[in-house]
């Protein structure tokens, strides 16, 4: 017997997401209340420049309390094909544009309480076209090798979950 959906309310609209909440019947039979944070999807881009860098940036992250390195990354607009996100997002967050960007995979990024799903995309042939950047974002891009990416993210200077994804996912691309 699966859980069974019975009620859900809106607990907050904000900027970015919804929380919601919402009541289901358990498979014995007792209800349950699940709080989730309704999310319209992002992307995630691993950049990589004619020598072998991957572009990275450096931002503060006011829920962690500290400046975290990621990889560019950026949230759909209502309707937004997820390639003309990307696009945009390298755009702005590092001042490169891509001649080809390729989607390598996907994921939920945090499912036991978000319904975001992140789009990931390998983007080459680089060159300076930027964008400005959101008002609310100061970042800075840092270019490292793909190896010592690596290296930062096993020893646990990259702790940034959707970063640490896409470079598994990027992995096979980038050998």
């Amino acid at each position: 017997m699966p859980f069974e959906f019975l009620r859900t309310e809106t607990l907050l609209k904000g900027r970015a997401f919804t929380i919601r909440r919402d009541t289901l019947k358990t498979p014995d039979g007792r209800e349950t209340k699940f709080d989730i944070i309704e999310h319209g999807g992002s992307v995630i881009i691993v950049p990589i420049d004619k020598d072998g860098n991957l572009l990275f940036v450096r931002q503060y992250r006011h829920a962690a309390g500290i400046d975290l390195l990621e990889l560019p990354a950026g949230t759909l607009e209502e309707g937004e094909d997820p390639a003309v996100c990307a696009a945009r997002e390298i755009r702005e967050e590092t001042g490169f544009a891509a001649d080809k960007i390729e989607k390598i995979g996907d994921f939920f990024l945090a499912p036991g309480y978000s319904t975001e799903f992140m789009h990931v995309y390998l983007a080459r042939n680089l060159r300076h076209d930027p964008l400005e950047a959101d008002a609310d974002e100061f970042l800075s891009v840092e270019k490292i090798p793909f190896a010592d990416a690596v290296l930062k993210a096993e020893s646990g200077e990259m702790p940034d979950a959707k970063s640490l994804a896409a470079l598994l996912l990027a992995r096979s691309y980038l050998k």
